[in-house]
C-alpha cells in the first residue's frame, strides 16, 4: 500500500477471535482527546455473514471484510465526543504516513519516531543514522507535534548490542525533540528506571509524556515530581490492574491524559475486540468512576492537558485535499 492508503498495515487475525467492533458507547458530554493511537493499523473485520463463536450481537461493523479507513474510525470517534486524536508512527513508512495523514485529517495531529523496538532492527542492518535523519526532517513537517514513540523496551530486546541501539536512538529523539519544541512520548516497557536515568542525564522535553502508562504508584510519584504527563489506556479498567490505579490516584489532574494506543489494549467490557478511538469514553468513564469524580469534569481537566502538551488541532491548518474514505 502506498502513503495515501487509508491505513497502510493490517493485524494479523487471531483464529476464533472476535473481531467485530464493539457497539458505540455512549456519547460524552464534553469531549476529550485520544492522547495516543495506530490508525495506520487495519483489522480485518469479519462480515455479517461470518459468525464468531459465542458471540451475541451481530458481527457487522463496516463494509463486508473490509477494513474500516481512518477516516472511518474518526468519523465514529467525531459521534460520541472524541474531537481528535494524535496519531504515532513506530518507524519510517508509518511516520511518513502519519504526517502525510495528518496534513489532510483536521482531527488529526501526528507524532513521528522509531519505536525502541524497530531501533535494533535498524542498526542491524546499518540503517540507524539514516532513519534517524528522516525522523529530523518528519519532526519540522506541518501538524506533527510530537516524537513518538520512543524509549526503552526491554521485555522483547535483550543483547547489548541491541539495547545499546535502543539507548542511541531514544537520545536522538530527545534531541529531535527538543530542537523542535515538540512534545515526546514515551514507550518504557520493563525499563522503568533506565528511562528516568535517561530522561534525567540528556534532559527531558518540557512536554514529556509516558505514554500507555504502565508502572505503579511510585513511578507516578517520580513523573509528578518532575512534570512528566502520564496518559492511561484502555489496560487501567482490566480487573488485574491494580497497580495502574493506584497510579492513577496518585497522577495530578493537571498530568493526566488519555488514550486508546488502538487497535490494541480495548477497555472492559470489550476486552479482547479491536479498539478504536471511539472507544476512548470507556476508559474515560472508568477513571472518572475510580477517582469518584464526574466524567465531564474529568474530561474537561483532560481536554485541557491535552492542548496544553499538542497545542490546538486548528493551529496549522490541513494542506493537502481530503482522501476518499
Amino acid at each position: 500500500m502506498t502513503s495515501e492508503s487509508p491505513y497502510i498495515r493490517q493485524r494479523d487475525a487471531s483464529p476464533g477471535r472476535d473481531l467485530t467492533y464493539p457497539p458505540l458507547p455512549q456519547a460524552l458530554t464534553v469531549p476529550v482527546y485520544d492522547n495516543h493511537t495506530h490508525l495506520e493499523i487495519a483489522v480485518p473485520t469479519r462480515s455479517a455473514a461470518t459468525p464468531v463463536p459465542g458471540a451475541s450481537e451481530p458481527a457487522s461493523v463496516g463494509p463486508g471484510d473490509d477494513p474500516l479507513s481512518y477516516r472511518e474510525h474518526l468519523d465514529r470517534a467525531s459521534s460520541v465526543g472524541v474531537r481528535g486524536v494524535v496519531q504515532v508512527g513506530g518507524d519510517v513508512e508509518t511516520s511518513r504516513w502519519s504526517a502525510e495523514q495528518a496534513l489532510r485529517e483536521p482531527r488529526m495531529l501526528a507524532a513521528v519516531a522509531l519505536h525502541p523496538n524497530e531501533a535494533p532492527v535498524y542498526d542491524l542492518a546499518g540503517g540507524l543514522d539514516d532513519a534517524l535523519a528522516v525522523i529530523a526532517e518528519l519532526a519540522t513537517r506541518p501538524r506533527v507535534a510530537a516524537i513518538g514513540e520512543t524509549g526503552l523496551d526491554f521485555f522483547r530486546t535483550s543483547g547489548d548490542v541491541a539495547i545499546a541501539a535502543q539507548y542511541r536512538s531514544f537520545e536522538a529523539h530527545i534531541e529531535i525533540a527538543k530542537e523542535n519544541n515538540l512534545a515526546m512520548q514515551i514507550h518504557d516497557r520493563d525499563a522503568h528506571s533506565e528511562v528516568i536515568a535517561t530522561l534525567k542525564r540528556v534532559g527531558a522535553p518540557e512536554r514529556t509524556v509516558f505514554h500507555c502508562f504502565s508502572g505503579d504508584a511510585e513511578l507516578a510519584r517520580i513523573c509528578a515530581e518532575n512534570g512528566w504527563y502520564m496518559s492511561f489506556a484502555g489496560n487501567v479498567t482490566f480487573k488485574n490492574a491494580g497497580n495502574l490505579r493506584e497510579a492513577l490516584e496518585v497522577c495530578p489532574r493537571s498530568l493526566l491524559l488519555v488514550e486508546t494506543d488502538a487497535p490494541f489494549l480495548t477497555p472492559m467490557p470489550n476486552r479482547g475486540r479491536p479498539n478504536a478511538p471511539y472507544l476512548l469514553p470507556f476508559t474515560l468513564r472508568a477513571m472518572a468512576a475510580h477517582l469518584g469524580t464526574d466524567a465531564s469534569m474529568l474530561a474537561a481537566q483532560i481536554s485541557s492537558n491535552t492542548e496544553l502538551v499538542y497545542g490546538s488541532w486548528d493551529a496549522e491548518p490541513v494542506v493537502l485535499p481530503a482522501l476518499d474514505a
